[in-house]
Order: C-alpha cells, then sequence, then structure tokens
C-alpha cells in the first residue's frame, strides 16, 4: 500500500545553483531507487528565515510530492540527517483532503501559465 507524502527541506545558502540541484537529485533519486513515485517537485528558491537557523538567515527551499511504501520514509529521514547541505526538513503523509488541495493547486497554476 503506498502513501502520499510531502516533504519539504532547506539546504544550506552556501550552495552554488549546480550544488544545489545535486543536492534535490541525490533526493530524487533515492526515492525512485526505493520504488517511490515522484508527483511533483517543486524549488521555491532562496527564503528568508523568521529566526536564523545554523548562524544563517536564508536558505534554498524544496519540495518533494511523492507516493511511497511507509517503510521508506525511515530511511530517507535518516538520509537527511546524514547530509551536511541540509539545514531542516519536514515530511507529511497526506489525506485524501489534502491531495485533492494539491491536485487542484497545481491544475490551477497550470492553467495560470497556458493563458500566459
Amino acid at each position: 500500500m503506498l502513501n502520499q507524502y510531502e516533504t519539504v527541506f532547506i539546504m544550506t545558502p552556501v550552495l552554488s545553483d549546480e550544488q544545489m540541484k545535486e543536492t534535490v537529485k541525490k533526493f530524487r533519486d533515492y526515492l525512485i531507487n526505493k520504488g517511490a513515485e515522484i508527483i511533483f517537485d517543486d524549488c521555491w528558491g532562496m527564503r528568508k528565515f523568521a529566526y536564523p537557523i545554523h548562524k544563517k538567515s536564508t536558505g534554498f527551499y524544496n519540495l518533494i510530492e511523492y507516493k511511497a511504501d511507509p517503510s521508506v520514509i525511515r530511511d530517507f529521514e535518516v538520509t537527511f540527517k546524514r547530509d551536511e547541505r541540509i539545514m531542516r526538513f519536514l515530511t507529511v503523509k497526506l489525506d485524501k483532503h489534502a491531495i485533492a488541495y494539491n491536485e487542484k493547486k497545481r491544475k490551477k497554476a497550470k492553467e495560470e501559465k497556458s493563458e500566459e
């Protein structure tokens, strides 16, 4: 039984654009290798924090929405903890309402892009 999850992680701001993309690719590849299905991936870019984290005031945010077996999540989060480029991460299991909301939001964003 695959559950749908959403993971947001913050990477240190000292990374170059190439290093940031490489880090995101590492975690995407990890999920794919464990049999997860990537539904959506979004880079939110550099954001300012409300309070300092590791003496830094900004970081690169990234969101990955995916379907995976629950057994994958523990090892996935351990991988985040072992990577010094990751400052914070949060994984949330989505219920049917959150899934519907995300699909509606993506559809609306896609329509807005096509109008431009």
